[in-house]
């Protein structure tokens, strides 16, 4: 490829940065309290609230999340012409334009969240595990209240000891939006494989693969910097 055609290619792949940073965006800001709320429904002591949640977190980790993402893309049309399905139900779905760009978008946010959320609760469960109950016992002796407990002596350190683990959950989640592509969804690896059969080479995919690379080595440096500032929790 020219150095022409190599310009031209990273201004388009520029053109659809936005969507992907969609896709990584709405999932955290989605997938983080779901997965506190789910890692705090495992922990119920009501047992059937606990064991569907452990089946909800066995699907979501057991499943790749490309089937997830068809699933989720095709289960509405799927659903209309199915004769199981309750005529209400129909009269609803079929006011959903499945064709449309919103539709696509949010079939993939839902199932990145619910994915990224089982992640999240786990890791969630395991930073608020890993708080001696001795701590629980002293803010009771102290007069704190079960919420001012976790909000503000639980809380900070969870978030101390989940930040490592988290970090490569984000991490992976930025390489995990090209699969949006075989949706299919028009972000950066989606174009790049179009602009790889249109120049007969496989620099589009190269250049796709610098985008992630250079988003990823942001965040490790980000995260870095956060660990080293809550290392006053020590």
């Amino acid at each position: 490829m020219t150095n022409e055609e190599i310009k031209t290619l990273f201004q388009l792949m520029l053109e659809y940065l936005p969507p992907t940073l969609k896709i990584f965006g709405f999932t955290l800001l989605y997938s983080i309290p779901l997965g506190m709320v789910v890692a705090l429904l495992k922990m119920c002591r009501f047992k059937p609230v606990s064991w569907l949640t452990n089946i909800y977190i066995l699907i979501m980790r057991g499943t790749p999340l490309l089937l997830q993402l068809i699933v989720a893309n095709y289960a509405v049309p799927y659903i209309r012409m199915s004769g199981l399905c309750p005529e209400f139900l129909r009269d609803i779905l079929n006011q959903i334009d499945i064709k449309s760009d919103d539709y696509t978008f949010n079939m993939i946010i839902v199932a990145f969240v619910l994915n990224y959320a089982a992640y999240f609760a786990e890791i969630f469960r395991g930073g608020i595990e890993a708080i001696p109950k001795g701590q629980y016992e002293a803010a009771g002796a102290l007069g704190f209240s079960k919420l001012q407990t976790f909000f503000r002596i639980i809380l900070p350190q969870v978030i101390k000891r989940v930040v490592p683990a988290s970090s490569n959950e984000i991490i992976t989640l930025v390489k995990d939006t090209s699969l949006a592509s075989a949706i299919p969804y028009f972000e950066i690896m989606y174009i790049a494989k179009k602009q790889t059969q249109f120049y007969g080479s496989l620099t589009p995919l190269f250049m796709a693969g610098l985008f992630y690379f250079v988003f990823a080595t942001v965040l490790t440096i980000l995260f870095s910097l956060i660990e080293k500032k809550l290392n006053y929790y020590k």
